[in-house]
């Protein structure tokens, strides 16, 4: 039975035309089964195109069976995968394709430039096909090994390689290491990484004169003059606001931790309006283009730290960020959007990558036959619980209240499975570990009867938190008006309560956490900081 069906096939061979030269699929395999497929894999890709020929390679060269490497015999240039690179991998492998051929990856000047400039290195990115997070990760890290050879990228498939995995201590996806040591955990941009690998190479030499990620940014940053109007944050309110203020003609940055926010970790997108189908990943690639296309300065990665407020009416904001760099504005629009909402217990942050996740769809197969707790009763969790049992040993769902929230035909399908178990009126206190991974949670059964005892712990090899989002507002709570929530109060015009400063997306008060009402309200607020800039500035 064919790895590829037809439809994916037929789409396979039309972005191969776009390569440019021949290169080879060099296969280290053995006689498992893993083996057969990655070959029967590469010769399924190969017959797409003239370009490509399958080769076997000494397997005594390497560790790691099977794995490939995507080779350009007349540049040498390579990249490897080890394992099976389907599901949101396929992707990966396709762009290597065509980038080893030739094909030039679409990154600004200055993202090129800052590559060229990384030293020495061999890195190894632990992924997983089902997450949606890990192929920004492996693409970028391929793209700059590419364009840099003195980088050396390996992505290495979890599930195959579990024993690996296992003795790193790798409980969550992705997950980038050097020399045995993990340098990056989780969704990562280009420049991001390109930041993480050139801080390795000062904290391995403080005699190095290269100018690390941040402190480069940072110097940008304080050289420019003020803008009319700076955005923070770079998910849909902010992109749709920033597009708004450039074609308005007002000087406009962007600060930004990654590019799309929030959005690129959503997997599946049916209620995008115009398109039937899209995905998170496309939808953050989508907005990163269309910015591209106007006179908008983006600071990226970075995170806003703090907001001074003008202290004479209708002067400059500044807003200072990690990276130590510094913005003015005559008006500031806020769109950080949200994040997960966390527990606040003992061990959660302690055990955060060891056994405590929040994506399901990332890490899920990297629990397979282990047992599992979900926290949370909602949409969210319920439907955690579900996929989770379809590879884990056992699921057990922890809700605090005495009823689960989630919609009723969600429920019946987590009760007709076999391997779960749901725990409601249980209030979580600790989550426990052996100083490396989790190992049991501890929680409070609200039932109790008095005198009953009401603390239990329940053995787990891992937890899932799926309690919501909460807003990226902490940095400006003693600024602007918050409510019991901890959103940004705005009105009709996302004006908040300081004058010259905007608010829109998830991190305000709107109602409705959607993305289309992310782009009204960032279209909302670009326009009400321009009518205050015409009027008052």
């Amino acid at each position: 039975m064919s790895l590829l069906d037809s439809n994916l096939t037929t789409q396979l061979a039309g972005l191969l035309t776009k390569m440019v030269n021949p290169i080879n699929l060099v296969a280290y395999v053995d006689s498992s089964k893993n083996s057969q497929k990655v070959i029967e894999l590469l010769n399924e890709v190969a017959d797409q195109s003239s370009k490509i020929t399958v080769i076997e390679g000494d397997k005594s060269r390497v560790n790691r069976k099977p794995s490939f490497a995507v080779l350009n015999p007349q540049t040498n240039v390579s990249v490897s995968f080890a394992g099976l690179p389907l599901g949101h991998e396929f992707s990966s492998l396709v762009l290597a394709i065509l980038q080893v051929s030739g094909y030039a990856p679409k990154i600004s000047d200055g993202q090129r430039k800052a590559i060229l400039s990384i030293g020495s290195h061999e890195v190894t990115t632990y992924m997983s096909v089902t997450c949606i997070n890990c192929p920004e990760v492996v693409q970028s890290l391929n793209t700059i090994s590419i364009i840099n050879p003195k980088v050396k990228h390996i992505a290495v498939e979890g599930s195959a390689f579990k024993d690996e995995v296992d003795s790193l201590g790798v409980m969550s996806v992705p997950a980038v290491f050097e020399n045995g040591k993990m340098i990056s955990s989780g969704r990562s941009s280009i420049d991001e990484l390109v930041a993480i690998l050139l801080s390795q190479e000062e904290n391995s030499d403080s005699s190095n004169s290269k100018v690390s990620g941040d402190s480069s940014l940072a110097q940008k940053m304080n050289a420019k003059n003020p803008y009319d109007v700076i955005l923070v944050g770079g998910g849909p309110a902010a992109s749709a606001a920033a597009i708004y203020t450039a074609r308005k003609g007002l000087k406009t940055a962007m600060i930004m931790d990654h590019r799309g926010g929030q959005v690129v970790e959503t997997e599946s997108i049916e209620n995008h309006i115009s398109q039937t189908h899209t995905t998170g990943a496309k939808l953050a690639n989508d907005l990163t283009n269309h910015i591209a296309q106007y006179d908008i300065d983006v600071f990226t990665p970075d995170w806003a730290t703090s907001l001074d407020i003008a202290e004479e009416s209708y002067g400059l904001h500044t807003i200072s960020t990690k990276s130590g760099g510094s913005l003015k504005a005559k008006a500031v629009i806020i769109a950080t959007g949200a994040t997960w909402r966390t527990l606040g217990i003992p061990g959660e942050d302690e055990y955060r990558n060891k056994g405590v996740s929040f994506c399901p769809h990332c890490d899920g197969p990297l629990f397979k036959n282990k047992n599992v707790v979900v926290v949370g009763g909602g949409n969210s969790g319920v439907e955690a619980a579900i996929d989770l049992a379809g590879v884990a040993n056992h699921v057990t769902l922890i809700e605090y209240m005495n009823t689960l929230k989630a919609d009723q035909i969600l429920v019946n399908a987590l009760n007709n499975l076999s391997n779960t178990t749901v725990i409601i009126g249980a209030a979580l206190s600790s989550i426990e570990g052996d100083g490396t991974k989790v190992i049991a949670v501890r929680y409070k059964d609200r039932n109790a009867n008095n005198g009953e005892n009401s603390e239990k712990i329940l053995h787990t090899d891992g937890v899932f938190v799926q309690i919501g989002l909460m807003p990226n507002t902490k940095w400006i709570s003693n600024k602007l008006s918050l409510n019991n929530r901890s959103e940004i109060v705005t009105d009709r015009k996302g004006c908040t309560s300081v004058h010259g400063i905007f608010a829109a997306g998830d991190c305000t008060d709107e109602p409705y956490k959607q993305i289309v009402t992310a782009y009204g309200s960032g279209a909302n607020a670009a326009l009400s900081a321009f009518d205050y800039l015409i009027r008052n500035v």
